[in-house]
């Protein structure tokens, strides 16, 4: 069913409905209309990395990591099995009558706001700082979700449109003042691609941009409807409608804000605004046809997800599939391709998980299952965390466990406890042949508005991208007893242990927040089960580097592709075990696109993913463009030994440049694309030990 069919039934739905029963639909837990037949209704629902705040279910690795992974097929397997388990989950809510919130089938998810700054707390809930890369791990995981039925398997949601990416403690009130240059170049174009793919949702953001409201913005809907051609619901952030009026003062009340909202193409209202529609219609503020139309759009996907059929579709789904067997097997696989290896001393791992070793492993994210699942998150039925990994794996050694530090607090005499533990810390470390260092963050350190603001957070964001100073201490007291350290960090965004850390650590494992299996993928990875293959989804920069005011949207100095300084690890960065070889590199132009072949030989002794990046670069150019520009992506899994020929392609668009005023331009001077495995920087190559393949195309 496409979705002018789907609108045609909805407008039949909602015709016989009175205006006052077309408004009460136009709120998030819409109600029942029993005269019609039409049960209750609740929009909200989460699936960011799993069926999210409705009990068990698979928790897959966070966003972040799902996108470290740089593997779109893999996303598009995760996505695809959230929406079985969601369907599984519904069948069963539908069967006892419960349609309470989190039961349903319109998923507010993915985030593909651009993750401008690495401080920003919500930044784990993205797929990284690329625009390209965001659109493609964006774009697979709603076709995951969506299916290719004849109905939906359930609604996607791109949010935050537009232009949101903190500060957390401001976004009730902040305007996100930004170029049309960064607008287009950077903003939007993920949320373009998934328009273009079929999103069926799209939600406004809490702040102004440019001094619109994002949930009553005439400029973003002439956008989203007109110049892209979207059909589908518009929803406010939750509560975003009532800030219109009670935080950034634009409206002197909450019906003016709900007429403002609807006027502006806000079909849907998560929060309560809404319910002063009918004031407002009253008041002549807004028109029964503005209600309807917002009505019928809404209906429509529920018609498209087979709610109105006598048969419906996907009953067929058991309950026996949510966290079925091959459901775990797939998350440990996401968790695995997600760890990104940033240090490997002297070939320092992988370990022999045969040998009898005295492993230590320490750090406040040892034993915690909150750092394992990361925010917007549902409850696994089991958790392995690093320590239950590590003895999976090394079932010959000797494992000592301390916590040695809280992940930010340290007080000396707390009634607490807990709190001053780097004794415990040093101690198992001064007794071992290796320590695990598990450190890093959890959500409620880093998140969405935690309200806390201390020396490390200020309402979920982060004030330092280094360690809290406890667990630094705690870093430094295990580097000065132990000689072979592996520091495993744990968080959603770029942390730096510092100098001194970085230097004595034998090897670093960024991990994320790694989903329920996360502590095993870890364990495989260092005893080598598994072969680390992820990669950088944003610039990891230095403690002391000089970022931009976190308020400020102008995209100069940020990220890889406009970043003048050198970061500590850059953007497509990560280590492998294994070495990779790129021949008989070939390109040419084919209508919209490039075509790259090549064939790629694995040249180490580890089977294992080669992530083929492709990046465009730019010289001579009297517009402005960025450093690099990712603009294709092919990962393949080969053998020791083993070549095989490849094919990928990049796309024009995403290697033009963008004018002042917005429009994409071929850019003038040369063009060249690179084919490798990381970008084709200096810094990447130094690290890597390998350099990028230049293909001039201009």
């Amino acid at each position: 069913m496409n979705i002018r069919q789907a609108r045609e039934k909805a407008t039949a739905i909602v015709a016989p409905m009175t205006v006052e029963e077309k408004a009460s639909q136009l709120i998030y837990n819409a109600p029942a209309i029993e005269r019609l037949g039409i049960h209750e209704h609740n929009w909200w629902n989460e699936a960011l990395h799993g069926v999210a705040r409705a009990g068990v279910a698979t928790v897959f690795p966070q966003s972040i990591g799902l996108a470290a992974t740089f593997n779109e097929n893999l996303v598009y397997q995760v996505a695809d099995t959230v929406s079985t388990e969601a369907r599984a989950k519904y069948n069963k809510s539908v069967q006892f009558g419960d349609y309470d919130i989190y039961k349903g089938l319109t998923y507010w998810t993915p985030n593909i706001n651009i993750f401008r700054d690495p401080r920003w707390g919500r930044g784990q809930e993205t797929f990284g700082e690329d625009p390209w890369l965001t659109a493609k791990m964006g774009t697979q995981f709603v076709h995951g979700l969506q299916g290719s039925g004849e109905f939906l398997k359930s609604a996607a949601c791109a949010k935050h449109f537009a232009v949101h990416s903190g500060p957390e403690s401001l976004r009730h009130t902040f305007d996100a003042v930004v170029s049309e240059q960064d607008l287009q170049e950077t903003y939007l174009p993920a949320f373009r691609e998934l328009v273009m793919e079929g999103v069926m949702g799209v939600m406004g953001a809490y702040n102004r941009t440019n001094g619109e409201p994002c949930c009553a913005s005439p400029r973003l809907q002439k956008i989203l409807r007109e110049e892209w051609g979207f059909e589908g619901y518009f929803v406010s952030d939750c509560g975003a409608v009532s800030d219109i009026s009670d935080h950034h003062k634009l409206v002197a009340n909450r019906t003016e804000a709900a007429a403002l909202a609807l006027n502006n193409g806000c079909d849907l209202n998560c929060g309560n605004a809404y319910r002063k529609l009918m004031d407002a219609y009253e008041e002549d503020l807004i028109t029964e046809e503005q209600i309807t139309e917002a009505a019928v759009r809404l209906y429509t996907i529920r018609v498209m997800l087979g709610e109105f059929e006598d048969d419906r579709p996907y009953s067929d789904i058991s309950y026996q599939q949510l966290d079925a067997p091959e459901h775990r097997q797939l998350n440990l696989e996401a968790a695995q391709q997600s760890l990104v290896l940033l240090k490997n001393e002297d070939n320092f791992l992988p370990l022999n998980p045969a040998d009898p070793l005295k492993i230590a492993v320490v750090g406040p994210n040892a034993m915690s299952y909150t750092a394992l699942e990361g925010n917007y998150n549902g409850r696994a039925s089991e958790y392995i965390t690093p320590v239950d990994g590590i003895r999976q794996i090394f079932p010959n050694a000797h494992v000592t466990v301390a916590t040695g530090s809280d992940l930010c607090i340290e007080e000396r005499s707390s009634w607490h406890g807990f709190r001053y533990l780097h004794t415990e810390g040093a101690a198992a470390a001064s007794e071992a042949d290796i320590t695990v260092l598990c450190l890093g963050l959890d959500r409620t350190v880093e998140g969405e508005e935690t309200g806390i603001t201390d020396d490390f957070t200020d309402g979920g964001d982060k004030k330092s991208l280094g360690l809290p100073a406890p667990q630094l201490k705690l870093a430094k007291a295990v580097c000065d007893v132990c000689d072979n350290v592996i520091v495993v960090l744990m968080s959603g965004s770029s942390m730096d242990v510092g100098p001194e850390v970085s230097a004595k650590a034998k090897a670093i494992i960024q991990a994320w927040y790694p989903g329920a299996l996360g502590g095993l993928a870890i364990a495989r990875l260092l005893g080598g089960h598994c072969n680390p293959s992820g990669k950088l989804p944003m610039t990891f920069c230095r403690v002391d580097q000089d970022l931009p005011p976190l308020t400020d949207y102008n995209m100069e100095g940020r990220t890889y592709r406009f970043m003048r300084e050198q970061p500590l690890y850059p953007f497509g960065y990560g280590l492998s075990y294994t070495t990779f070889a790129y021949d008989r590199v070939t390109c040419a132009e084919m209508g919209d696109s490039y075509r790259i072949t090549a064939d790629v030989s694995n040249t180490g002794i580890w089977p294992g993913w080669s992530k083929m990046q492709v990046y465009a670069s730019y010289t001579d150019s009297r517009t402005r463009t960025p450093n690099f520009q990712l603009c294709g992506l092919r990962p393949i899994y080969l053998l020791p030994g083993e070549t095989k020929s490849v094919t990928l392609y990049a796309d024009k668009r995403w290697i033009q440049a963008v004018l002042p005023d917005g429009t994409r331009v071929t850019p003038d001077g040369r063009i060249s694309l690179f084919l490798g495995d990381h970008q084709p920087d200096s810094l990447s190559t130094a690290l890597s030990g390998n350099s990028c393949v230049e293909m001039k195309i201009k």
